[in-house]
């Protein structure tokens, strides 16, 4: 195998996404490179004065079946797969007049757009199958040593950069790098296409079903980054994107040093929780836990009531806000060690603000529905729906002789999405749109009770509390009752649950039964 780099003399482009491509062809064309194309690419490339050649012209064989057969010819796949060292291949080739191609340009029919529309018509999603494409990417890739094969437009700068330095060549390596990504760009996409097809109904109807879990777990990521480190020095981490532009994964980051597997853990922790919440919000995290969450008028306001329910624990912590940050809240941020900051968009009089603290990560999300959550095992993953399920009117239950106030009910809805955020057993003492204490990742509920209650720098008397998972005995409404509460909101469902709902009224609690457990492992 010669890894001697040889000139491209001839190029196939044939793309659903165009851009780039008229500046990349002209580029092409300038170094004395023949471009085929097809359809409305060739069109696009005619219509900015390039000059290219149909497939028709090549292959002798018009385009037809409505654009279904154009490029399935085996003088574009004799032009692609013949070996130029080999005598053998180049005397066949000869024989039937087909002419080497040296580089393929080509990206696929957009089949995930279509498959991401909730109605899309069956026969749409079946009309938006690749064929063509996917055969000209695996032939150019198969034999990369001798062809190039570009599937994405970000590549088509860096390609033009070298050739125009190698008189119109690519090395050895480029080529291999270009072949290893264009499949992995096939086998997503099929992987796309076989995932959505299984969930098709066989009933004649050809809908789609969007709730079941597929037999076949097909996950395609791309790495954006090594990390420095996981969790612990001494392992290894990186970063993927599944390439959406949303969420934690594809957040943009504006200031600050590097961020950490831990920082981004608890970026996605401090992230969700501030998605609860309709109103301005500030949330603290600290080791995935919200040391303190406050709502107010105004994220300064939120983000003061947040940090006096555990300012210890705010130091180096990582912050979440569902607001742009804005100069008033940045200004009281600034006063403390903080690792990283989440917010939908930051003005410039925060960004002003927070320039003296260059360490300090400043993160910009967009937010994104997350359907799944994956767990891995040895030996295979767990995969469960993300746990949304909102609090309606008709899950309230009261239970006790005594109903909560207007105030208290306030409260304990507040205790309520926070609590679910906690690590079980998680217990949340709170009152109207403030934590003032929280007791997380006990293993007994009891325990989770009294710790909450200990961390609490804020007067406990007249809060409520939120309990993740029922109670299995009456200590911890006692213990609950003992720290000044006066209501508390819970699943229920124990066996005991008739003990439970006695103590409160023996200490005059009011309590809530959801029917919803939150548990967070």
């Amino acid at each position: 195998m010669s890894l001697t780099p040889t000139r491209i003399q001839r190029a196939i482009l044939s793309v659903t996404d165009k851009s780039g491509l008229v500046d990349f062809a002209q580029k092409l064309a300038g170094l004395g490179i023949e471009l085929i194309s097809t359809g409305g690419t060739a069109k696009l490339l005619r219509d900015s004065g390039i000059a290219v050649k149909d497939v028709s012209e090549l292959t002798g064989f018009p385009e037809m079946l409505d654009g279904r057969v154009k490029t399935l010819h085996p003088k574009v796949h004799g032009g692609i797969l013949h070996r130029r060292e080999s005598a053998t291949h180049r005397a066949a080739v000869a024989e039937h007049n087909i002419q080497p191609i040296d580089m393929v340009v080509v990206n696929l029919y957009t089949f995930e757009k279509i498959a991401a529309k909730p109605d899309a018509p069956f026969d749409e999603l079946i009309e938006n199958i690749d064929i063509g494409g996917p055969s000209m990417i695996r032939s150019a890739a198969k034999n990369f040593h001798d062809v190039a094969v570009v599937t994405s437009p970000t590549d088509y700068q860096a390609i033009a950069e070298e050739m125009a330095g190698s008189d119109g060549a690519l090395s050895f390596e480029t080529k291999w790098r270009l072949a290893q990504k264009a499949f992995a760009t096939t086998a997503a996409y099929d992987s796309a296409i076989a995932s959505t097809l299984e969930r098709v109904n066989t009933n004649g109807n050809f809908q789609l079903r969007s709730n079941d879990f597929p037999e076949t777990l097909r996950l395609t990521f791309q790495k954006k980054f090594d990390l420095r480190y996981g969790e612990n020095p001494h392992q290894k981490a990186a970063l993927y994107s599944d390439g959406s532009g949303a969420g934690v994964a594809n957040a943009r980051q504006i200031q600050g040093k590097e961020l950490s597997y831990n920082n981004i853990v608890d970026l996605q922790a401090a992230w969700d929780l501030a998605q609860e919440f309709d109103e301005p919000v500030c949330v603290i995290i600290k080791h995935t836990n919200p040391s303190g969450t406050a709502t107010g008028k105004t994220l300064a306001e939120a983000y003061k009531r947040a940090l006096e329910c555990d300012p210890v624990s705010a130091f180096g912590g990582v912050i979440g806000v569902n607001r742009p940050m804005d100069a008033g809240a940045a200004e009281e941020m600034h006063k403390l060690f903080l690792e990283v900051i989440a917010a939908p968009a930051f003005d410039e009089a925060a960004k002003a603000r927070f320039a003296m603290k260059k360490n300090l990560r400043l993160i910009e999300v967009t937010a994104a529905t997350q359907k799944w959550v994956l767990k891995s095992i040895s030996g295979g993953v767990l995969l469960q729906d993300t746990d949304s399920r909102p609090l309606q009117d008709f899950d309230l239950k009261v239970v006790t002789q005594r109903a909560p106030t207007p105030e208290e009910i306030r409260a304990l809805l507040f205790a309520w999405k926070v609590c679910k955020h906690v690590k079980s057993n998680a217990i949340v003492y709170a009152r109207d749109g403030q934590t003032v204490g929280v007791g997380a990742g006990q293993m007994s509920r009891v325990d989770s009770c009294k710790i909450g209650a200990i961390k609490a720098q804020l007067p406990l008397q007249g809060t409520v509390a939120a309990s993740d998972a029922f109670f299995p005995f009456p200590d911890g409404v006692e213990e609950i009752a003992k720290a000044g509460a006066t209501a508390i909101i819970q699943p229920g469902g124990s066996q005991r649950d008739p003990e439970v709902i006695a103590a409160a009224d023996r200490l005059g609690l009011a309590m809530l039964f959801t029917g919803v457990r939150h548990f967070r492992h």
